[in-house]
């Protein structure tokens, strides 16, 4: 029973036909599930992954009428994609300043090339080269080069005050590795301690900075809401939920997403941590060629089919 890696990341955007274009138009990347907040069915729910949708590979955003996010600790701070080399960094360089993204320069972070930018609504993303050893599905429809599309997601970072109880719920309670730390002033004020997640990696890794002197941070459109952890069976996904309960452990319960299994638990700090399955998957409901054209409904609220697509504005 070991978590396996970054399964997620769920932001929030303001503007989802902006947050769509974005994602789809300038990153290529595929949206493989339109769906709405399954406590919030007013709100778009939009996945974008690579080609199949695979476990670790979506960055998802919630569509909420929210004001901007005020930075600052307390919260996820900086999500990474994967791409395969500096040669893609180059390219996407080129890319970004022609869609008007303000990249940084390309640079050494902590041992792997990478540059960052930031979507329309100020999201904090790093592109970060991973080697291409990493198994993805290119998306086949999309105007990226199969060579220097987004791979998944890399390694995600968060901003505490302090690292001791996050440390504590980290690796006694979800088995993650502290495996050292390093300082990059563009990205945090302190200094950063890499958490390896199961066998680590560009794809299995948490960073958590540690910064004192920032004020907390505000929920908001161009901020993050939460990160998921990849469990990979439901029965590993029974094995966690008896795990947190055994432990007395504040957390969600078991709760069925129908693309995949959660369970819901906040470190010290009150940022959101979800453990998630990669079962069964975006192709649970429609055929893999034609996930994410059409609103896809889990079936407990496919009755509120007329309702919800009346509450919704189009992309």
């Amino acid at each position: 029973m070991t978590l396996t890696g970054i399964h997620h990341v769920t932001a929030i955007t303001a503007n989802a036909p902006g947050n769509h274009r974005f994602y789809t138009q300038v990153l290529g990347m595929r949206m493989v599930k339109k769906t709405v907040n399954q406590d919030d069915v007013s709100a778009y729910h939009l996945f974008y992954a690579d080609g199949a949708g695979s476990p670790g590979t979506d960055l998802t955003f919630f569509d909420w009428p929210a004001q901007p996010a005020r930075r600052g600790t307390h919260a996820i701070t900086r999500t990474s994609l994967r791409v395969a080399n500096e040669a893609s960094l180059n390219w996407w360089r080129a890319r970004l300043l022609a869609a008007g993204a303000k990249p940084s320069d390309i640079r050494e972070i902590n041992g792997r090339m990478g540059l960052d930018f930031e979507d329309p609504e100020g999201q904090r993303l790093t592109l970060l080269t991973d080697g291409g050893a990493i198994p993805f599905t290119v998306w086949e429809k999309s105007d990226v080069p199969a060579e220097h599309q987004i791979r998944g997601l890399g390694p995600v970072t968060i901003s505490v005050p302090a690292l001791e109880r996050t440390e504590v719920v980290l690796t006694q309670l979800l088995g993650l590795e502290l495996i050292g730390s390093y300082r990059d002033a563009a990205h945090a004020t302190g200094d950063i301690h890499v958490f390896k997640i199961g066998a680590g990696g560009p794809a299995a890794e948490l960073h958590v900075a540690v910064e004192p002197g920032l004020p907390q941070a505000r929920e908001g459109a161009g901020g993050v809401h939460h990160l998921a952890f990849r469990t990979p069976t439901f029965a590993d996904y029974d094995a966690w939920a008896e795990r947190l309960k055994a432990a007395g452990y504040p957390n969600s319960g078991k709760v069925d997403r129908f693309y995949f299994r959660s369970l819901y638990l906040r470190e010290p700090n009150g940022i959101l941590i979800e453990i998630a399955t990669d079962e069964p998957g975006f192709a649970a409901d429609e055929p893999a060629q034609t996930m994410g054209e059409k609103l896809a409904l889990p079936p407990f609220l496919e009755g509120r089919r007329a309702e919800i697509e009346a509450g919704l504005k189009p992309l």
